[in-house]
């Protein structure tokens, strides 16, 4: 056990894949390190965070300075020597904290959000100068980092892919079960699991469906996740009566259990317009479930376009049908890409791994 005192850090008041890596890496640096938090007063991450000291701060704006100076007064009331944070809009607070307290911490971000233009104005100077360590998701993320922070005070960055849990697999007889829940039937089932906003795509689902339903394909989607925007599930809904799909595309909500609808899935889709790194295609893949996804982002680390899943054209719903079909028609290449995903999936994106590495990270961290 070392002595290191590492202080996570995440004010975002949502529940995604960011946070939850928050979460993970609270609870993973605890058996190693003496690890506390701060989330923000309104946090849904409070749940999944265990034995370890929980801090609360009412984060009302990226600049909030009662914000800073309550996170500065727990830096040096707790001898903090790392500050890990992951949301990138708190890294003011973090970086004013920093300045405020007498033990002037370093700063480690884990980036989960690309980086498209430069950061060479007062601003940005001020933040990046006081940060020592930038963890990229993604090699396209690090070569970002590199590109448009100037070198003079450019953090150092390292690569660190997010992981995967292997998840129990369920038998046959476990899914036929959940199937008969959800009304499934003999249908080939799709599942496109996520917060439902704008950004994730699930309207070219829907637009998918509509061209796979004139084709009379027995197929049914199920689409998985809590709206962020009341307004655009309502769009949704809409559209899935337009097209009269209502008995091929059904709205689940919220999981506590993706793992068990992806191992339903015959295939789970990734249709996010540009995703950093695409958390759950990796999920699916180490469940035992093909995959298909945009052709953006992160996710061309991931898959192999025909070998370990398959890629469409970013926003292209008619290409995304035709993927789907393909898969639908050819059970012996869903099956081949199945194995391949699941196994590159184990090899590279293994959370115990990852974490093994991020631990690592911080013992040899000065």
């Amino acid at each position: 056990m070392t002595n290191k005192k590492i202080l996570e850090v995440c004010l975002s008041p949502d529940l995604g894949g960011l946070e939850l890596y928050m979460s993970r890496c609270t609870n993973e640096l605890s058996k190693s390190f003496d690890v506390s938090c701060v989330v923000a007063s309104k946090s849904k991450l409070k749940d999944f965070i265990q034995d370890v000291q929980k801090f609360e701060i009412n984060r009302k704006s990226s600049f909030s300075m009662s914000a800073s100076l309550k996170l500065a007064k727990i830096i040096d009331k707790q001898n903090i020597d790392i500050v890990h944070l992951h949301w990138t809009k708190d890294l003011p607070i973090v970086v004013l904290a920093k300045i405020f307290s007498k033990r002037k911490p370093k700063i480690v971000q884990t980036r989960h959000m690309t980086m498209t233009r430069f950061k060479n104005d007062f601003y940005h100077k001020f933040l990046y100068k006081n940060i020592d360590t930038i963890i990229c998701v993604t090699k396209a993320l690090q070569e970002q980092v590199n590109k448009f922070i100037p070198k003079d005070i450019r953090p150092r960055t390292k690569l660190l892919y997010l992981g995967a849990n292997e998840s129990k697999a369920l038998n046959d007889e476990q899914i036929t079960e959940f199937k008969k829940e959800l009304k499934v039937e003999n249908s080939f089932m799709l599942g496109l699991i996520g917060r439902i906003n704008e950004f994730k795509g699930q309207h070219l689902l829907i637009e998918a469906m509509n061209l796979l339903k004139e084709k009379e394909l027995d197929i049914k989607a199920y689409i998985i996740g809590h709206a962020m925007s009341e307004e655009y599930l309502e769009k949704l809904k809409q559209k899935v009566i337009k097209y009269e799909l209502e008995e091929q595309v059904l709205f689940v909500g919220f999981t506590n259990e993706p793992s068990k609808f992806m191992q339903a899935c015959d295939v789970v889709l990734m249709t996010s317009k540009n995703e950093t790194f695409g958390l759950v295609t990796i999920e699916a893949m180490r469940n035992g479930t093909a995959v298909i996804a945009s052709n953006s982002g992160g996710v061309l680390e991931i898959i192999d376009d025909e070998k370990t899943g398959l890629l469409f054209e970013s926003g292209n719903y008619e290409d995304l049908a035709l993927k789907v079909e393909k898969l639908y028609k050819d059970e012996t290449l869903r099956k081949e890409l199945t194995k391949a995903g699941q196994k590159k999936a184990e090899e590279l994106f293994d959370n115990k791994k990852q974490f093994e590495k991020l631990n690592e990270f911080f013992r040899e961290f000065r």
